[in-house]
């Protein structure tokens, strides 16, 4: 799992609000979604495909009462409808995952923003990057804005 540290740096660097819908792709255990929902009020959407992980995240939701905000659902993220969801995307996907999902990100509406932990998204040069320094080492987190990805 992600440490929290990454995941609160993650966040405040895609200045998520109670305005934003994030959407969380390979949730694994939910603290993604869980901690923009607690932290931050906003609505918050998490993706797997792994049935254990699908009910790890539901009951980490439940855990932190913020079921009301937070829905899991196993889907394949390379189907979904990024064109009018999410205001902010989250992955810690392997880089070829991040190239593949490339295409499908440029469709965000303007003002969206992207985070990726640990892994760059494909030669786009992201918008903004930070280092996380924790007990298992460091992490890069990366951002990108829906224009930077679409060459806007």
């Amino acid at each position: 799992p992600t440490p929290q540290k990454v995941v609160d740096a993650a966040l405040r660097l895609a200045k998520v609000t109670s305005e934003d819908v994030l959407w969380d792709f390979g949730c694994a255990d939910g603290r993604i979604p869980v901690t923009a929902a607690k932290e931050y009020g906003c609505k918050a959407w998490g993706f797997d495909i792994d049935p254990q992980r699908i009910k790890d995240s539901l009951a980490n939701a439940r855990q932190h009462g913020v079921q009301r905000l937070v829905t899991i659902e196993q889907r394949d993220i390379f189907t979904l409808d990024l064109s009018a969801g999410p205001t902010v995307v989250t992955l810690y996907l392997l880089p070829r995952l991040n190239a593949q999902l490339s295409p499908q990100l440029r469709k965000l509406p303007p003002g969206a923003r992207v985070i990726s932990i640990a892994h760059r998204m494909a030669d786009i040069k992201p918008d903004e990057q930070i280092v996380v320094a924790t007990e298992l080492g460091e992490f890069d987190v990366y951002l990108w804005k829906a224009e930077t990805l679409r060459g806007d």
